[in-house]
C-alpha cells in the first residue's frame, strides 16, 4: 500500500499549483482522504479532507476559498488545487488516507496511510 504525492515546486505569491496523490497497492475509493502540511519548525497541520464519494469536503480556515480538494476514484488519485498561494503556504505537503469506511477527522493520528510528501515553496 503506497501513497505518492507529487506536483510541488517553487511558485511566486499569487500563483497556483496542483498536487496529486496517487494510491497503489489497493483501492482507496471507500476512504476519507486528506492533505496535511508541515512548515519548517512547525508541527504538521491539517489542510483539507474529502469523503469517499467526493461529495463532502472540509478545509482549514487558512486555505478556505483558495484551495480545492477533489478525487478521481477510477484513477485512485486525490488532487489539491492551490490558488492565490501565499508565502505562509510554504511547507511539505502530505497526502493521507483513513482506514476504509472511517469517518471525518482533522487529526493526523487518525490517518493510517501516508505519502512521502512534496515540497511547496511560495516566494514573496
Amino acid at each position: 500500500v503506497q501513497l505518492q504525492a507529487f506536483g510541488g515546486g517553487l511558485v511566486q505569491a499569487g500563483g497556483f499549483l496542483r498536487l496529486s496523490c496517487a494510491a497503489s497497492g489497493r483501492t482507496f475509493s471507500r476512504n476519507v482522504m486528506g492533505w496535511f502540511r508541515q512548515a519548517p519548525g512547525k508541527e504538521r497541520e491539517f489542510v483539507t479532507a474529502i469523503n469517499w464519494s467526493g461529495g463532502s469536503t472540509y478545509y482549514a480556515d487558512s486555505v478556505k476559498g483558495r484551495f480545492t480538494i477533489s478525487r478521481d476514484n477510477a484513477k485512485n488519485t486525490v488532487y489539491l488545487q492551490m490558488n492565490s498561494l501565499k508565502p505562509e503556504d510554504t511547507a511539505v505537503y502530505y497526502c493521507a488516507a483513513r482506514r476504509s469506511s472511517a469517518g471525518w477527522s482533522t487529526a493526523e493520528y487518525d490517518y493510517d496511510y501516508w505519502g512521502q510528501g512534496t515540497q511547496v515553496t511560495v516566494s514573496s
